[in-house]
């Protein structure tokens, strides 16, 4: 009677979870701000034919958000966002749509070269409207009309290919507020032909075409070693905080990201000096920008989790440490800052003996053109404009 009685029991509770609405799978909710905020999405094909693309991206990452620092909305300094895709590689999950998050939108840059350096080509299956709706859906995008939200896709097989049709993922884009991007990897009339034009088009963006297998070459200037000595100078002024394995994560991918821009060229490595004198770099854990930031206050910190350097110290002596640290910080970013105008207006002059030369378009002066004239729309102002 008992077996029975239990019997009964479980199979009314399976019925019951039977009729139960199967819960779909929660999405990312939007980001409340009331800080402006500039938001990238890069979508980049890592099929066999891209490692030209991949290379271009890692080169010009610190140039593309150095524009970007210099963007303020009706005076204010927007939160400044990336996130990265790939897509295109047959190595990726075909369930997935051979499409994989790599990052989601997030100010630690560190990480997300880190990440760029890491990818490989091979070939595979070109699903355009797949990562796009993925990145639209998958993303965390501010809620804020102010707040500028762009996708960039970058490519060179049709827009067409794959179960989600781009005429459907590109307005779907567009009706959360967020602008498509169309980096077509060849000749203009092949990307207009094979869709990357409309995919654009349907949601407010721009269709670019580049020459994804030329080197971008910045010329060298008098400036680039000294930018690289202040650049490894200002990670001297960050105190890591939290648990052992966050700080030495954060230290780690700082000196990774710089060993990677060096290895790069000497522009990729002055591009990203410039970026951290800009005052709109940020490192994970990095407890002076926490205290900043009022995401964290020094006497709730655990012993443990204090930087090494102020764990012998007393709370006084702690706190005048960091506003040390702090100042040291402002004193190298304007050193960088200045050093940063005399580099930039070296380059220009060569460029201008240049001029008469062809120019090809590149995947950052694609990126910066598509995005400096989408920003003009949600009244952003850049300074070198």
């Amino acid at each position: 009677m008992r077996k029975l009685f239990h019997f009964t029991v479980l199979a009314l509770v399976s019925l019951g979870l039977m009729n139960q609405p199967i819960q779909a799978k929660e999405k990312p909710q939007p980001t409340k701000t009331t800080q402006p905020s500039v938001e990238l999405a890069i979508l980049l094909d890592t099929s066999g034919s891209m490692q030209g693309l991949i290379n271009q991206a890692r080169s010009q990452l610190w140039k593309i958000v150095n524009e970007l620092a210099t963007a303020k909305q009706n005076g204010q300094v927007p939160v400044m966002k990336v996130a990265l895709y790939e897509y295109g590689k047959s190595s990726l999950p075909a369930s997935e749509g051979y499409m994989r998050q790599i990052m989601p939108l997030t100010e630690n840059l560190d990480q997300l070269s880190e990440e760029l350096f890491a990818l490989k080509t091979n070939g595979g299956e070109e699903y355009c409207g797949h990562v796009i709706q993925a990145a639209t859906n998958g993303l965390k995008w501010s809620d804020s009309d102010k707040s500028l939200k762009l996708i960039f896709i970058a490519g060179n097989e049709p827009f067409t290919q794959g179960k989600v049709d781009f005429k459907v993922a590109c307005p779907a884009a567009i009706k959360k507020g967020i602008t498509i991007n169309t980096i077509f990897c060849g000749p203009e009339q092949t990307g207009i032909q094979t869709g990357w034009k409309e995919g654009a088009l349907l949601a407010d963006g721009s269709f670019l075409s580049i020459n994804h297998g030329v080197q971008v070459v910045t010329p060298k200037t008098p400036y680039d070693r000294k930018l690289s000595e202040l650049s490894r100078s200002i990670n001297k002024t960050y105190l890591f905080y939290g648990s052992q394995k966050a700080k030495n994560e954060s230290s780690a991918s700082q000196l990774s990201a710089d060993g990677l821009a060096g290895q790069s060229s000497p522009a990729s490595s002055a591009d990203r000096a410039a970026f951290k004198g800009s005052g709109r770099y940020r490192v994970k854990a990095d407890l002076i920008d926490a205290i900043a930031g009022k995401k964290v206050k020094l006497q709730e910190l655990k012993q443990e989790e204090l930087p090494a350097e102020l764990k012998k110290l007393t709370k006084k002596e702690q706190t005048a440490y960091i506003e040390k640290k702090q100042k040291e910080r402002k004193a190298i970013q304007l050193q960088i800052q200045e050093l940063t105008k005399k580099r930039n207006k070296f380059i220009a002059d060569e460029m201008k003996k240049q001029q008469n030369q062809k120019k090809e378009t590149t995947f950052d002066t694609a990126v910066i053109k598509a995005l400096k004239s989408q920003a003009v729309k949600k009244n952003f102002q850049f300074q070198s404009e």
